[in-house]
């Protein structure tokens, strides 16, 4: 059985409970309560959970029994364990489990995978299955903290952290990008093998950093880490708080910010940003380029709204161009992020390593985004769509690469820190006409398109909300 057989069998559960009122993020963060147990037997690192808190005793009990102890499980777990991490896991967890024959049919399930094929091919990778089909599945909700990993594999590749570098997710969702990076270092050092006691300690312990704002989120994003062997921090808290300015300087940051407003309106609790903003992918702009070390790199996922929002939008982006090198900017093409109804970008940039003034001389945009399929259910966005851009890009992390400008008739092109600056330090830049024409088979399924239209809805609402706000503390 592969790891994509025992994550669908696993996905089938859910249907299951449908009776019992269970959505799809709830029956996930279930499933994690669960699975936490059961990997810990699995793995033989049952010593982290206190006796008489383990899978073998859910297994013995049944009918109402069985949930009553369930509930005390959770609540035992996540006050009462000595483990921060399983603490944390189980922090404020309840189950949404209402009928025990359900969770007797979870518990059942799950002794009976085959576990020896799960660990053969890693249970990091059978979870990280899990949270992509829960992504997917429109009505979770799920996909905005989940970044397509064909998208992750392709910036991390192109950044290139490195062993013994601190890299920081300010905003991690499942933590992807932290688990990305972790993999590439690992293939690069033949799985930490080439690198010395002092070395792996710190890549397993402390090369890792991340910030997540939702619980569930937080707790998916934990047992994420686990799997994959990551014991780096992962904070339960807001990167535009205080929190933000206290993380350690990073020699790499990697994010997808959420997005629109932060909530009510409201601006960052931040004393050190420059400039105050209620936008939430500015802001987070703002943190990862004082967030990095002199001569560190980035890559954040960003709506593009943060190209072009005047006033202080415009003037974030020319602190930005002054104090690191905006080397690169990938338009992204629709659909990737559909629940949003926005369409996004990757910038790249260098943080500059002796001076805060004039870092970037010239900006490459290349347009993966005009004349691109829609990407959804039908046509699945791969790792061979970005092949083009990564060729571009080049091999050099800081974009220093030799590069070809492919001019009006291709993807590639160059714009002088002048030429930008005549537009309003504006960096929506396209040039290429995209014909819109689709074939039936690259046509969004209706409910992608329905939840394209309600995400720009409620994008626009939150933008009007934060304005209102703006006026009105102006008054």
């Amino acid at each position: 059985m592969t790891t994509q057989d025992i994550v669908q069998k696993l996905w089938n559960l859910c249907h299951i409970l449908r009776d019992d009122g269970i959505t799809y993020h709830e029956y996930v963060t279930e499933l994690t309560y669960l699975l936490f147990l059961k990997m810990a037997k699995e793995t033989e690192t049952e010593s982290q959970l206190p006796k008489g808190y383990r899978w073998n005793d859910v297994v013995a009990e049944d009918g109402e029994e069985l949930l009553k102890f369930y509930r005390r499980l959770l609540l035992h777990l996540g006050t009462e364990a000595r483990s921060p991490r399983v603490r944390a896991i189980y922090g404020d967890a309840s189950t949404s489990l209402r009928q025990p024959r359900n969770l007797r049919k979870l518990v059942e399930n799950i002794d009976q995978l085959d576990w020896h094929d799960a660990k053969r091919e890693g249970l990091g990778d059978l979870y990280e299955g899990l949270l992509e089909k829960n992504a997917n599945e429109k009505k979770s909700g799920a996909g905005q903290y989940f970044t397509p990993r064909p998208l992750i594999d392709c910036v991390v590749s192109l950044v290139k952290p490195q062993a013994g570098e601190v890299v920081q997710d300010p905003a991690a969702g499942t933590g992807g990008f932290l688990i990305a990076a972790d993999r590439y270092v690992k293939a690069k050092t033949k799985d930490l093998y080439d690198l010395t006691e002092k070395q792996i300690a710190f890549q397993r312990k402390d090369a890792f950093e991340g910030v997540e704002l939702v619980q569930d989120t937080h707790r998916l994003a934990l047992m994420n880490l686990m799997l994959h062997d990551i014991e780096g921090e992962l904070h339960l808290g807001d990167s535009l708080s205080p929190l933000g300015g206290r993380l350690a300087k990073a020699d790499v940051i990697l994010t997808n910010p959420p997005f629109g407003t932060k909530k009510g309106g409201g601006l960052p609790t931040r004393d050190d940003f420059t400039y105050n903003t209620s936008n939430k992918q500015l802001a987070f702009v703002q943190h990862v380029y004082r967030g990095l070390k002199p001569g560190g790199r980035a890559a954040v996922v960003v709506p593009d709204n943060v190209l072009f929002e005047e006033n202080t939008g415009a003037q974030i982006r020319a602190d930005l161009m002054d104090k690191a090198d905006l080397h690169t900017i990938l338009r992204l093409p629709t659909g990737i992020f559909y629940a949003q109804g926005v369409k996004t970008n990757v910038l790249f940039f260098t943080r500059g390593a002796t001076k805060d003034t004039g870092n970037t001389k010239a900006v490459w945009v290349y347009d993966l985004r005009a004349n691109m399929p829609s990407f959804g259910k039908r046509t699945p966005l791969g790792r061979e769509h970005f092949a083009e851009f990564e060729k571009a890009f080049g091999s050099d992390a800081y974009g220093k690469s030799r590069r070809k400008d492919e001019w009006e008739s291709g993807r590639f092109r160059k714009f002088t820190r002048e030429e930008i600056k005549a537009r309003g330090d504006n960096l929506d830049v396209a040039w290429l006409k995209d014909e819109g024409h689709r074939d039936a088979d690259d046509l969004p399924e209706p409910e992608e398109i329905a939840a394209e239209i309600v995400g720009l809805l409620e994008t626009a609402m939150e933008e009007m909300k934060g304005l209102q706000a703006a006026l009105e503390g102006r008054s």
